[in-house]
């Protein structure tokens, strides 16, 4: 198994850490460890469940509908927090990298966040994107999906100490994120692969999403 992704990601956590304070890395791992204790993932969408049907804008505006895609094959659906994470971005341009793959077994990538179209746009051209990012302002479909939870006062806090303005990201004051999952779709809308992480550090191995659609491919 290639973990070619989990290894990138763990060194760009180690460099973050080394940049922060104490204090600063106590309140994000908390906030993390109290999503990992809330059992949070638990209310996600898993393997064997039918997901909802959604119609979501892409970066021009024009809306991409769900059952659009299935009739095409498998559907990878990576839900993320938005462009100004690097943990997502790093995720995305790894996906981006296997995308003549995914594309070679049929299968149909998006991304989705709670981004502004303007905003989605700008993560799509940044990491040179050639697949779907869809925004789900208000994170309507992403609730759907079990997917949502709010950030505590003190991480908003230390957000905006670091110049990071999520409600403008969003277009709204709610505050509430995606955990970053990542499903595989049959062409009948069940859920064939699911990584649903309550650390947001933690990603699905882009191979290991691949051979899931190779896997959907063949038994459906």
């Amino acid at each position: 198994m290639q973990t070619i992704l989990k290894e990138a990601l763990a060194a760009y956590q180690a460099k973050s850490i080394a940049k922060k304070t104490g204090e600063q890395n106590a309140i994000m791992a908390n906030a993390t460890q109290a999503l990992i204790d809330a059992n949070i993932e638990a209310q996600a969408l898993k393997v064997g469940d039918t997901i909802p049907e959604f119609s979501l804008p892409n970066v021009k505006g024009a809306s991409v509908d769900s059952s659009e895609l299935l009739k095409q094959g498998p559907l990878v659906i990576s839900f993320y927090r938005g462009g100004w994470c690097p943990y997502c971005n790093m995720e995305l341009r790894a996906l981006q990298q296997l995308l003549p793959e995914f594309e070679q077994a049929g299968a149909q990538l998006v991304a989705i966040s709670p981004q502004t179209p303007d905003n989605s746009l700008n993560t799509q051209e940044k990491n040179e994107l050639a697949f779907e990012v869809l925004s789900d302002v208000g994170n309507q479909i992403t609730r759907k999906f079990g997917l949502v939870f709010t950030m505590p006062i003190d991480l908003q806090n230390l957000y905006s100490d670091f110049g990071l303005d999520v409600a403008k990201h969003n277009g709204d004051s709610t505050f509430e994120l995606p955990m970053p999952a990542t499903y595989v779709v049959d062409k009948n809308g069940v859920i064939q692969y699911a990584f649903v992480p309550a650390d947001y550090t933690k990603r699905a191995e882009p191979s290991d999403v691949l051979a899931a659609v190779k896997t959907t491919e063949v038994s459906v």
